[in-house]
């Protein structure tokens, strides 16, 4: 283990090499926890095709699931951001697709919620607003909202999410996000917040900001139910 800039370490495990925060209260919340290994005594045969295991007929572990596979199953080496590792690892077929969907996230959609976007912000009740740019936090664990005022929401806080629509686009498409309603509990406290964000000036760049939030919501309780 060697610590580098940044709160960063790299850390090696039976599973490869990843860059991991210095104090795990630092993990992004989108990030999914090394899986326990089927130990090797429990998979005589692959998990996937049944083709039993020898000399000859390896035993492979895919880094996502943990699960035990032959060679011709678990042969595809794909990236894995969300365990953090620095090097695509071996996954299983099914793993690894859904890892490859992960990459639009992490190659568009992060970058547009890093970039931020314009709405019109309105805290629980009341009957001010203030337009604000919103973004999130380079650490991903924050989101940051600065106006004449600023405040953050922790998104390990937020209990709920809903995107809101204007109806259908012109000429009859899918609806676009105009808007999200938060529920989230501030930094000590048990109670409840309510936060309305509706699209500025901007709305293209803000429905772009809400659709990319709206695959980090799925990330992130995927994450929580890990």
């Amino acid at each position: 283990m060697s610590s580098v800039p940044d709160g960063k370490k790299l850390v090696r495990s039976p599973s490869g090499l990843r860059m991991v925060p210095e104090n795990g209260a630092f993990n992004s919340p989108f990030s999914l926890d090394e899986p326990q290994w089927v130990p090797d005594k429990e998979c005589p045969r692959c998990m996937q095709c049944d083709t039993k295991f020898d000399f000859i007929r390896r035993k492979h572990h895919c880094r996502r699931c943990g699960r035990c596979f032959c060679d011709k199953c678990c042969s595809k080496k794909v990236v894995l951001p969300r365990m953090c590792f620095v090097d695509p690892v071996r996954q299983c077929a099914e793993c690894g697709l859904v890892s490859q969907k992960e990459m639009e996230f992490y190659d568009k959609q992060l970058k547009v919620l890093l970039g931020g976007g314009t709405f019109v912000v309105t805290l629980g009740t009341s009957e001010k607003s203030e337009t604000m740019t919103c973004r999130l936090s380079n650490n991903h664990r924050y989101l940051f909202l600065d106006g004449e005022s600023h405040f953050e929401v922790e998104l390990s806080r937020i209990s709920s999410m809903q995107i809101l629509t204007d109806g259908t686009s012109p000429g009859g498409g899918t609806s676009r996000a105009s808007g999200m309603l938060l529920h989230y509990k501030p930094m000590g406290s048990q109670d409840a917040q309510q936060l309305r964000m509706e699209a500025a000036d901007d709305k293209k760049v803000a429905s772009l900001w809400l659709a990319a939030m709206h695959k980090a919501a799925k990330l992130l309780y995927e994450a929580r139910d890990q």
